[in-house]
């Protein structure tokens, strides 16, 4: 199998690879990434010399350059992770969000249909079991209240550029399995964490604060919830998907792990004041928990989000097989080497 990654250098794409390339030594990975700020090649060097993968620095938005790839490596597997994916950013620059999330997922969706799919809706000889795999995120879904968990029935309510955006693609990929026929599935996972990820996001950023001894911003009363997933689980549930998931199916990924934001901060700053004594004991502080400090909230804060992961587990038999506690050591241990 010859399989297109798309932000193979950002957080989740280049743990996947990680964990994939060596599992399928069969399968031709080929990495395109445009290495924005978010893109980090340094992600990927466990895997650089390997054999079945490649990397080419491209846009997902310039059409002529997915046709020859495709001709290229006669791909006939996409796993879609390339996004903007910074809610703060979003607010600042909606622009750059519609044009890599919405018109970049359609150019590559364009671009695999051709050349997978014959115009009346067959597939080409050689090409039968074509797959687009599409990664998304719960952020479509809105906000929840105290209660509940989202759904793959729960009806779309985006309230950032960033959300907005990726349901948009959401809908695009959709679209192409029932206008198309297009052997198409799409992945809603919630908050992602664990090594490797952009030091904007919270938990690295978390992290990064307390070793520096600088206060650590928390939005608002940092009351807000998320449903934390340890990126490799994520990773074992696109295998997955990708393998045995439903055409036109949507499976929603969580790691059924709620915490709110002024609860990540307190645990991290706990199990730093146990790994990095010596470090705090030349300081001023007793603790890196009076770092913490409250900033003003930011625009449309959804409140909560949280997942019911009851289809993938049903379906596809996939658990995490990590607990927050076990991840988050693993995480603060990267950071901290």
């Amino acid at each position: 199998m010859n399989l297109l990654i798309t932000g193979g250098a950002g957080f989740i794409g280049s743990n996947f690879l990680t964990y994939i390339t060596n599992k399928y030594t069969n399968y031709n990975f080929v990495n395109i990434d445009s290495l924005t700020y978010a893109g980090n090649l340094d992600n990927l060097k466990k895997i650089s010399g390997l054999s079945n993968y490649h990397f080419i620095q491209g846009d997902i938005r310039d059409r002529k350059f997915l046709e020859n790839l495709f001709e290229k490596y006669q791909f006939n597997g996409v796993i879609h992770f390339a996004a903007e994916s910074h809610v703060d950013n979003s607010i600042e620059d909606p622009s750059v969000f519609v044009e890599t999330n919405i018109n970049g997922t359609f150019t590559l969706l364009e671009v695999s249909r051709k050349f997978w799919m014959e115009y009346n809706g067959d597939f080409k000889k050689g090409f039968e079991g074509s797959r687009f795999l599409h990664i998304s995120t719960d952020e479509v879904y809105g906000a929840l209240g105290i209660e509940g968990y989202f759904k793959e029935s729960t009806p779309y309510a985006p309230n950032s550029p960033y959300s907005a955006s990726k349901a948009a693609a959401d809908m695009l990929v959709r679209s192409y399995y029932h206008t198309f026929g297009m052997n198409v599935v799409t992945t809603n996972c919630s908050n992602n964490y664990g090594p490797m990820q952009h030091e904007e996001k919270l938990i690295p950023k978390i992290i990064r604060k307390a070793l520096a001894f600088e206060q650590i911003p928390i939005y608002g009363s940092g009351m807000n919830i998320r449903d934390w997933l340890y990126v490799e689980d994520h990773c074992r549930a696109i295998e997955l998907v990708f393998h045995n998931g439903i055409a036109g199916e949507t499976y929603l990924v969580g790691g059924n792990n709620e915490r709110t934001n002024i609860e990540i901060a307190t645990v991290i700053c706990e199990i730093l004041d146990k790994k990095c004594q010596a470090k705090l004991s030349k300081s001023k502080f007793k603790s890196f928990k009076e770092l913490i400090t409250f900033v003003e909230d930011r625009a449309g804060h959804d409140f909560r989000y949280a997942i019911d992961a009851e289809k993938i587990r049903r379906e596809l038999g996939w658990l995490p097989n990590h607990s927050f506690e076990e991840g988050m050591d693993i995480t603060i241990n990267y950071y901290l080497k």
